[in-house]
């Protein structure tokens, strides 16, 4: 009886307990996360972007899909999601190679890679994704598979800047040194929890990276808003990148939800989310966040889509901004179609911010202050 009413109270603690750190009901996750394999994940485990002609799958979306696999204790779906992944984008060669970027229909009527350039963001999530489901899910094969591609990646997209430290390429090609030495970044492919956590189990560069993020984020941000793509060069540091200078948008808007998503113990967080004060203050006198934003003057311009708002739902919650979130959470409740899909019509991208918000809200999972995910697999 001792031992039963032991496991009763622990029930009744871990039930109260996320309750407590649950912003948003913990069952819109799991509605959303069946409605989008039904309509956008294959039975080979393909994650497809039906938006476009080409049926296009991104290794982004596979390993976003890796990830809300994980969180929800779903092993058949992850290691499916993995095969293909490996096949199909990698040449089965996960770990000694970085995956293509873009596989879809190409303009012969063939399928495969369109474009063998990496992306890595999708990396980085993969890379932190199968460490975690190796330690979680107590799978060596996926801590090695972790490692080998987290060290492909140290080796071919991170770069060590003079003065600033290791930072993430956004490809293998095509990011830098030009002819001036000058690189280009995307501050939403470092989220600062997944470098913690990759840091923890790996070191460097990992850490180093984690420690110069904050740095980049007040440089780049002058008026509280981050840019899409940011430009360094050894002569003038860290300004506008030249592929769409100034313009915080469709990428940045990330941004915000991984400093949302950030422990406020974890090093580096409150100077990450307190550089990014522009978006709150904006909601302030608007009730949608813009579509587009010139960081360099502050001028925003259009209503950005439901998943705008769905990924600022964590940074509104952590800056205890409650009027502002629940103004939000207001505008993608009534965006909500029957089977959990939000917006009309449901684009990928939406369902995967809106995925990653409500998961981590709904208290399905966490970061730790090392970066260790924290899942809830009741």
């Amino acid at each position: 009886m001792l031992r039963g009413s032991g496991i009763g109270l622990l029930l009744i603690l871990l039930s109260a307990c996320s309750q407590v750190h649950s912003a948003v009901d913990p069952d819109l996750f799991g509605r959303l996360w069946t409605a989008y394999a039904k309509s956008f994940i294959d039975a080979q485990g393909r994650v497809i972007d039906r938006a476009y002609e080409d049926q296009r799958t991104t290794s982004e979306a596979q390993a976003y899909a890796l990830f809300f696999a994980l969180v929800s204790n779903q092993p058949t779906v992850f290691a499916k999601l993995l095969q293909w992944t490996r096949e199909n984008l990698a040449a089965d060669e996960l770990g000694a190679r970085l995956p293509a970027w873009l596989w879809g229909k190409r303009a012969d009527g063939t399928w495969g890679v369109i474009d063998p350039n990496s992306a890595s963001d999708a990396d980085l999530w993969m890379a932190y994704t199968l460490l975690q489901a190796g330690r979680l899910w107590h799978d060596e094969r996926y801590t090695k598979l972790g490692r080998g591609l987290a060290a492909a990646i140290a080796l071919k997209e991170v770069v060590n800047l003079p003065g600033v430290g290791p930072l993430l390429l956004p490809g293998r090609k095509g990011f830098g040194p030009d002819g001036s030495g000058c690189y280009t970044f995307d501050p939403s492919y470092m989220p600062l929890p997944v470098l913690q956590g990759m840091g923890h189990v790996l070191g460097a560069p990992w850490t180093d990276m984690a420690h110069a993020l904050p740095t980049l984020l007040q440089s780049v941000s002058p008026h509280g808003f981050t840019p899409n793509w940011v430009g360094w060069c050894p002569s003038k540091g860290f300004g506008p990148a030249e592929r769409s200078p100034d313009r915080g948008s469709y990428d940045a808007i990330r941004v915000y939800l991984w400093a949302g998503m950030t422990p406020d113990d974890m090093p580096g967080a409150q100077q990450s989310i307190g550089a990014l004060w522009g978006m709150a203050n904006y909601l302030h006198t608007h009730a949608v966040p813009p579509v587009s934003v010139n960081t360099a003057t502050g001028d925003a311009v259009g209503d950005g889509p439901v998943g705008f708002s769905a990924a600022l739902l964590p940074y509104l919650r952590s800056l205890g901004t409650t009027s502002l979130f629940k103004q939000q959470l207001e505008i993608i409740e009534r965006s909500r179609q029957a089977d959990g899909l939000y917006g009309r019509p449901a684009h990928y991208y939406d369902q995967n911010l809106a995925l990653f918000a409500l998961g981590y809200l709904g208290g399905i999972y966490r970061f730790d202050s090392k970066g260790n995910l924290e899942v809830n697999w009741r």
